[in-house]
Protein backbone atom coordinates (compact mmCIF):
# COMPACT_ATOMS: atom_id res chain seq x y z
CA UNK A 1 0.00 0.00 0.00
CA UNK A 2 1.49 3.67 -0.89
CA UNK A 3 -0.67 4.50 1.85
CA UNK A 4 -0.33 3.99 5.45
CA UNK A 5 -3.70 2.32 7.14
CA UNK A 6 -2.49 1.39 10.51
CA UNK A 7 0.17 2.52 12.95
CA UNK A 8 0.02 0.24 16.10
CA UNK A 9 1.77 1.55 19.37
CA UNK A 10 3.80 -0.86 21.20
CA UNK A 11 5.46 -0.27 24.23
CA UNK A 12 8.85 -0.01 23.85
CA UNK A 13 9.70 -1.75 27.26
CA UNK A 14 7.61 -4.17 26.79
CA UNK A 15 9.53 -7.12 25.32
CA UNK A 16 6.24 -9.73 25.02
CA UNK A 17 3.94 -6.59 22.39
CA UNK A 18 6.54 -5.41 21.01
CA UNK A 19 7.82 -9.02 19.51
CA UNK A 20 3.93 -9.66 19.12
CA UNK A 21 3.62 -6.12 17.20
CA UNK A 22 6.33 -7.17 14.92
CA UNK A 23 4.02 -10.12 13.62
CA UNK A 24 0.59 -8.31 13.76
CA UNK A 25 -0.54 -6.97 9.81
CA UNK A 26 -0.43 -3.21 10.65
CA UNK A 27 0.95 -1.07 7.80
CA UNK A 28 3.29 -0.11 10.44
CA UNK A 29 4.69 -0.53 14.40
CA UNK A 30 5.69 2.24 16.72
CA UNK A 31 7.71 1.47 19.12
CA UNK A 32 6.85 3.95 21.87
CA UNK A 33 9.43 5.87 24.26
CA UNK A 34 6.73 8.47 25.25
CA UNK A 35 3.21 8.31 26.74
CA UNK A 36 2.64 4.15 27.34
CA UNK A 37 6.53 4.06 29.50
CA UNK A 38 6.89 5.91 32.49
CA UNK A 39 9.39 8.51 33.36
CA UNK A 40 11.34 6.30 35.91
CA UNK A 41 11.38 3.59 32.69
CA UNK A 42 12.50 5.98 29.94
CA UNK A 43 16.36 5.75 30.10
CA UNK A 44 16.52 2.20 30.26
CA UNK A 45 13.41 1.51 27.43
CA UNK A 46 15.88 2.86 24.27
CA UNK A 47 18.17 -0.25 24.62
CA UNK A 48 15.27 -2.86 23.93
CA UNK A 49 14.04 -0.88 21.31
CA UNK A 50 17.23 -0.63 19.39
CA UNK A 51 17.57 -4.31 19.73
CA UNK A 52 14.07 -4.68 18.11
CA UNK A 53 15.51 -3.14 14.78
CA UNK A 54 17.23 -5.61 13.58
CA UNK A 55 14.13 -8.55 14.13
CA UNK A 56 12.05 -9.76 11.34
CA UNK A 57 8.99 -8.00 10.63
CA UNK A 58 6.29 -7.46 8.85
CA UNK A 59 5.55 -3.73 8.88
CA UNK A 60 7.55 -0.68 8.69
CA UNK A 61 9.08 0.65 12.03
CA UNK A 62 9.34 3.49 13.50
CA UNK A 63 9.93 5.00 17.35
CA UNK A 64 7.73 7.24 19.11
CA UNK A 65 10.41 9.59 21.26
CA UNK A 66 9.58 12.15 23.97
CA UNK A 67 8.72 15.54 23.07
CA UNK A 68 11.41 18.19 22.26
CA UNK A 69 11.05 20.16 25.28
CA UNK A 70 11.68 16.87 27.68
CA UNK A 71 15.40 15.82 28.73
CA UNK A 72 14.95 12.36 27.08
CA UNK A 73 14.37 13.73 23.86
CA UNK A 74 17.72 13.93 22.43
CA UNK A 75 18.90 10.76 24.31
CA UNK A 76 16.14 8.93 23.15
CA UNK A 77 17.07 9.49 18.84
CA UNK A 78 20.85 9.25 19.83
CA UNK A 79 20.31 5.87 21.37
CA UNK A 80 17.46 4.58 18.81
CA UNK A 81 18.29 5.50 15.49
CA UNK A 82 20.19 2.93 13.34
CA UNK A 83 19.63 0.46 10.31
CA UNK A 84 16.30 -1.45 10.58
CA UNK A 85 14.35 2.04 11.32
CA UNK A 86 12.09 3.66 8.91
CA UNK A 87 11.34 6.93 11.01
CA UNK A 88 10.49 8.71 13.50
CA UNK A 89 7.54 10.14 15.35
CA UNK A 90 7.92 12.84 17.33
CA UNK A 91 4.87 14.02 19.32
CA UNK A 92 3.82 17.44 20.71
CA UNK A 93 5.40 19.54 17.71
CA UNK A 94 4.51 23.16 18.09
CA UNK A 95 6.75 25.17 15.85
CA UNK A 96 8.59 24.81 12.30
CA UNK A 97 12.00 25.36 14.43
CA UNK A 98 11.22 21.74 16.27
CA UNK A 99 11.30 20.06 12.94
CA UNK A 100 14.11 22.05 11.53
CA UNK A 101 15.82 20.79 15.24
CA UNK A 102 14.88 16.84 15.01
CA UNK A 103 15.54 17.03 11.10
CA UNK A 104 19.43 18.22 11.38
CA UNK A 105 20.00 15.72 14.38
CA UNK A 106 18.43 13.07 11.93
CA UNK A 107 21.08 13.83 9.03
CA UNK A 108 23.65 13.68 11.31
CA UNK A 109 22.91 10.34 13.12
CA UNK A 110 22.03 8.84 9.43
CA UNK A 111 25.80 9.85 8.38
CA UNK A 112 26.92 8.35 11.27
CA UNK A 113 25.22 5.11 11.15
CA UNK A 114 25.53 4.64 7.54
CA UNK A 115 22.01 5.53 6.60
CA UNK A 116 21.33 7.71 3.37
CA UNK A 117 20.96 11.00 4.74
CA UNK A 118 17.23 12.14 4.51
CA UNK A 119 16.06 8.41 4.33
CA UNK A 120 14.05 8.07 7.93
CA UNK A 121 10.50 9.45 7.79
CA UNK A 122 9.48 12.03 10.46
CA UNK A 123 6.16 11.84 11.67
CA UNK A 124 4.75 14.96 13.22
CA UNK A 125 2.06 14.78 15.88
CA UNK A 126 -0.14 17.80 16.03
CA UNK A 127 -1.92 17.28 19.52
CA UNK A 128 -2.13 21.09 21.24
CA UNK A 129 -3.99 24.53 20.62
CA UNK A 130 -0.64 25.91 19.65
CA UNK A 131 0.50 23.02 17.39
CA UNK A 132 -3.30 23.24 15.37
CA UNK A 133 -2.94 26.82 15.59
CA UNK A 134 0.62 27.29 14.06
CA UNK A 135 -0.17 24.30 11.75
CA UNK A 136 0.41 25.91 8.30
CA UNK A 137 3.75 27.33 9.77
CA UNK A 138 4.98 24.51 11.01
CA UNK A 139 4.34 22.68 7.89
CA UNK A 140 6.25 25.58 5.52
CA UNK A 141 9.62 23.79 7.49
CA UNK A 142 8.74 20.43 4.98
CA UNK A 143 8.99 22.74 1.48
CA UNK A 144 13.01 22.84 2.19
CA UNK A 145 13.42 20.00 0.01
CA UNK A 146 16.96 19.12 1.46
CA UNK A 147 16.81 16.00 0.26
CA UNK A 148 16.48 16.24 -3.46
CA UNK A 149 12.96 15.20 -3.92
CA UNK A 150 12.20 13.32 -0.98
CA UNK A 151 10.82 15.51 1.85
CA UNK A 152 11.52 14.09 5.65
CA UNK A 153 7.97 15.04 6.79
CA UNK A 154 5.04 13.18 4.37
CA UNK A 155 2.26 13.16 6.59
CA UNK A 156 1.26 14.78 10.06
CA UNK A 157 -1.01 12.55 12.66
CA UNK A 158 -3.76 13.93 15.05
CA UNK A 159 -3.76 13.71 18.81
CA UNK A 160 -6.90 14.02 20.21
CA UNK A 161 -5.91 12.79 23.62
CA UNK A 162 -3.98 15.20 24.64
CA UNK A 163 -5.62 17.59 22.58
CA UNK A 164 -8.49 17.45 24.82
CA UNK A 165 -6.70 17.68 27.65
CA UNK A 166 -4.64 21.22 26.41
CA UNK A 167 -8.62 23.06 25.64
CA UNK A 168 -10.11 21.26 28.73
CA UNK A 169 -12.24 19.46 26.52
CA UNK A 170 -14.54 16.39 26.84
CA UNK A 171 -15.87 14.70 23.68
CA UNK A 172 -18.50 12.61 23.20
CA UNK A 173 -18.59 9.30 21.64
CA UNK A 174 -18.94 10.32 18.11
CA UNK A 175 -16.52 13.37 18.70
CA UNK A 176 -17.91 16.16 16.94
CA UNK A 177 -15.89 18.80 19.39
CA UNK A 178 -12.81 17.41 17.47
CA UNK A 179 -14.29 18.21 14.06
CA UNK A 180 -12.50 21.73 13.36
CA UNK A 181 -9.39 20.47 14.62
CA UNK A 182 -9.37 17.21 12.18
CA UNK A 183 -10.45 19.40 9.14
CA UNK A 184 -7.88 21.67 9.96
CA UNK A 185 -5.03 19.05 9.55
CA UNK A 186 -6.22 17.68 6.49
CA UNK A 187 -6.89 21.25 4.97
CA UNK A 188 -3.09 22.17 6.12
CA UNK A 189 -1.61 18.76 4.81
CA UNK A 190 -3.26 19.38 1.24
CA UNK A 191 -1.72 22.97 0.85
CA UNK A 192 1.50 21.42 1.90
CA UNK A 193 1.43 18.84 -0.33
CA UNK A 194 1.96 16.09 1.99
CA UNK A 195 -0.31 12.62 2.52
CA UNK A 196 -3.18 13.31 3.71
CA UNK A 197 -2.84 12.94 7.80
CA UNK A 198 -3.20 9.79 10.02
CA UNK A 199 -6.15 10.18 12.36
CA UNK A 200 -5.87 9.98 16.31
CA UNK A 201 -6.01 6.60 18.13
CA UNK A 202 -9.72 5.22 19.48
CA UNK A 203 -9.48 4.78 23.06
CA UNK A 204 -12.86 2.82 23.22
CA UNK A 205 -11.57 -0.40 23.01
CA UNK A 206 -14.38 -2.50 23.64
CA UNK A 207 -16.54 -0.36 21.22
CA UNK A 208 -15.70 -2.45 17.60
CA UNK A 209 -18.54 -1.05 15.98
CA UNK A 210 -18.08 2.35 17.23
CA UNK A 211 -14.42 2.17 15.73
CA UNK A 212 -15.85 1.48 12.76
CA UNK A 213 -17.97 4.52 12.51
CA UNK A 214 -15.30 6.74 13.35
CA UNK A 215 -12.69 5.14 10.90
CA UNK A 216 -15.70 5.60 8.23
CA UNK A 217 -16.19 9.22 9.25
CA UNK A 218 -12.35 10.00 9.61
CA UNK A 219 -11.97 8.39 5.82
CA UNK A 220 -14.72 10.31 4.28
CA UNK A 221 -12.86 13.44 6.51
CA UNK A 222 -9.65 13.12 4.01
CA UNK A 223 -7.62 10.81 6.55
CA UNK A 224 -5.68 8.19 5.21
CA UNK A 225 -5.20 5.80 7.96
CA UNK A 226 -5.30 5.64 12.11
CA UNK A 227 -2.76 5.42 15.14
CA UNK A 228 -3.59 2.31 16.93
CA UNK A 229 -3.37 1.41 20.72
CA UNK A 230 -4.93 -2.37 20.65
CA UNK A 231 -4.15 -5.11 18.18
CA UNK A 232 -8.08 -5.78 17.68
CA UNK A 233 -8.19 -2.65 15.84
CA UNK A 234 -5.53 -3.56 13.11
CA UNK A 235 -8.36 -5.51 10.83
CA UNK A 236 -10.72 -3.11 11.17
CA UNK A 237 -8.66 0.19 10.22
CA UNK A 238 -6.91 -1.92 7.72
CA UNK A 239 -10.15 -2.53 5.73
CA UNK A 240 -11.60 0.89 6.77
CA UNK A 241 -9.21 3.15 5.11
CA UNK A 242 -8.90 0.81 2.02
CA UNK A 243 -10.81 1.89 -1.14
CA UNK A 244 -13.64 -0.72 -1.80
CA UNK A 245 -14.39 -3.22 -4.95
CA UNK A 246 -17.03 -1.08 -6.00
CA UNK A 247 -15.06 2.24 -5.80
CA UNK A 248 -12.32 0.75 -7.66
CA UNK A 249 -14.71 -0.27 -10.33
CA UNK A 250 -16.35 3.00 -10.30
CA UNK A 251 -13.36 4.98 -10.36
CA UNK A 252 -11.64 2.68 -13.56
CA UNK A 253 -15.26 3.12 -15.19
CA UNK A 254 -14.79 6.96 -14.60
CA UNK A 255 -11.41 7.06 -16.07
CA UNK A 256 -11.92 5.34 -19.30
CA UNK A 257 -15.51 7.33 -20.11
CA UNK A 258 -13.68 10.21 -19.27
CA UNK A 259 -10.59 9.86 -21.48
CA UNK A 260 -13.05 8.67 -24.48
CA UNK A 261 -14.95 11.64 -24.33
CA UNK A 262 -11.92 13.92 -24.00
CA UNK A 263 -10.37 12.41 -27.03
CA UNK A 264 -13.85 13.25 -28.93
CA UNK A 265 -13.31 16.87 -27.21
CA UNK A 266 -16.12 17.15 -24.73
CA UNK A 267 -14.99 18.10 -20.83
CA UNK A 268 -18.23 16.99 -19.40
CA UNK A 269 -19.88 13.77 -19.81
CA UNK A 270 -22.80 11.53 -17.60
CA UNK A 271 -21.98 8.22 -15.93
CA UNK A 272 -24.49 6.12 -14.16
CA UNK A 273 -26.34 9.36 -13.74
CA UNK A 274 -23.96 11.49 -12.39
CA UNK A 275 -22.02 14.48 -14.09
CA UNK A 276 -18.26 13.76 -14.80
CA UNK A 277 -15.85 16.78 -15.23
CA UNK A 278 -12.12 17.23 -14.97
CA UNK A 279 -12.51 17.47 -10.54
CA UNK A 280 -14.24 13.98 -10.35
CA UNK A 281 -11.56 12.34 -13.03
CA UNK A 282 -9.01 13.41 -11.15
CA UNK A 283 -10.16 11.75 -8.11
CA UNK A 284 -10.82 8.79 -9.69
CA UNK A 285 -6.97 8.83 -11.53
CA UNK A 286 -5.53 9.57 -8.00
CA UNK A 287 -7.39 6.26 -6.47
CA UNK A 288 -6.23 4.46 -9.03
CA UNK A 289 -2.58 5.79 -9.51
CA UNK A 290 -2.31 5.35 -4.99
CA UNK A 291 -3.69 1.58 -5.86
CA UNK A 292 -0.25 1.39 -8.01
CA UNK A 293 1.95 2.55 -5.70
CA UNK A 294 2.67 5.62 -7.75
CA UNK A 295 1.30 8.73 -4.94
Amino acid sequence: MPFFRSFLFAPGNHARRVEKALALEADAVILDLEDSVALSDKPAARRPVAEALGRPRKSRLYVRVNAMRTPYCYRDLVETVGPGLDGVVLPKVESAADLHAIDWLLANLEREGGLPVGSLDLMPIVETAAGVVRLDRILQARSLKPYGERWRVRRIAFGAGDYSHDLGLSPTHEEPELAHARARLVLASRAAELEPPIDSPWFHLRDAEGFRRAVERSRRSGFQGRLLVHPDQIAIANEGYAPTVEEIAEAERIVAAFRAAEARGAAVIELDGQMVDYPIAYRAERLLKALRGEG
